[in-house]
Parts: C-alpha cells; structure tokens; sequence
C-alpha cells in the first residue's frame, strides 16, 4: 500500500471513490449521490479542490487503485487557524479491515502536527458507525458533543458524534 498526498492529477480516481462512498455509506457524507451527480464538470470541481491552499487530501493506493481517502482542511480565519478539520474520510469495502483507514488518518495526523499552527483536529462522524468511533478512540479523538438527528436520509435521522484531538496541550 501506498500513501501519497493527492493532486490535480488524481481527481478522476478521487470522483470515482467518492461516488462509491456516497453510494455505500450515504449516512456517513452530508452529500447524496444524486446531489454529486448532478454537478457540471465533477472531475475538475476535484482537481480545484485538491490544489486549493490549506486543504490535504491523502489518499491509499493498492496497485495503483485508488482505495481510502482522508481530507486535512485548516480553518482560513486568523482567529481559527490554530484548527482544522478532518473530512471526507472513506475507505472502499473491499479493504477494510486492513489499517487503511489508520494509515491514512496517522498520515493527516502528521501532516497537522508539522504545520505548527494547528492545534485542534476536529472531525464529526455519524454514532452508528462503531469502526470508525473505534479508530477515532484508539487515535485519541475525544467526543465534545453529539448533535442529534444531524442528517436525514429516507426518514431515517442519524446523529453525529463532534470530536476533537488536541495536538498540543
């Protein structure tokens, strides 16, 4: 497995594993598959994104598929730039259980640690998803709130658990 900071070059690969992710865990993004199909010119809205300042898509590749992905992206007002935010995590099914999903985020971990500003790594995460609350413990992300019926999807409400690793205390 390799692990490499993704660009411009990447972005096909990235919309194709994100329009598996939001197929096969729509409770885990804020966006629908069919808001994400909708867009014009998907493939280069993702090329923008991974060459926009301040934001870290990391991204798994298992002979040159492109198989997790895990997006850093610090707070751009003064008075927050000492956070940042985890997003966009995902890792395809048919490689879970493998540490994908800790290698990549040990990567953004890392990643913030060396920017020197960033002290707070927040993330959110939906509470039915045990093995990602599970590695967000086991990584040291601490749960600082719960929103309930964060999202909605079929008439089904999902909570949201926020979490916070402090990288400096």
């Amino acid at each position: 497995m390799d692990i490499r900071l993704l660009d411009a070059s990447d972005a096909k690969k990235y919309w194709d594993l994100r329009l598996e992710a939001l197929e096969q865990n729509p409770e885990a993004f804020a966006t629908s598959y069919e808001e994400a199909m909708s867009r014009e010119n998907p493939v280069e809205g993702v090329a923008k994104n991974l060459s926009k300042e301040g934001s870290f898509t990391f991204g798994a590749f298992h002979n040159n598929d492109l198989i997790g992905v895990v997006t850093l992206m610090q707070e751009a007002p003064l008075k927050l730039r000492h956070k940042a935010n985890i997003f966009a995590m995902y890792v395809s099914p048919k490689m879970r259980g493998l540490g994908v999903g800790n290698e990549i985020l040990l990567e953004a971990i890392n990643h913030a640690k060396s920017m020197k500003t960033i002290e707070n790594l927040n993330l959110t995460v939906v509470t039915t998803n045990e093995s990602a609350k599970k590695l967000y413990s086991k990584l040291g992300f601490k749960v600082f709130g719960t929103e309930k019926r964060a999202l909605i999807i079929n008439d089904i409400y999902y909570d949201e658990e926020y979490r916070v690793l402090y990288l400096k205390q």
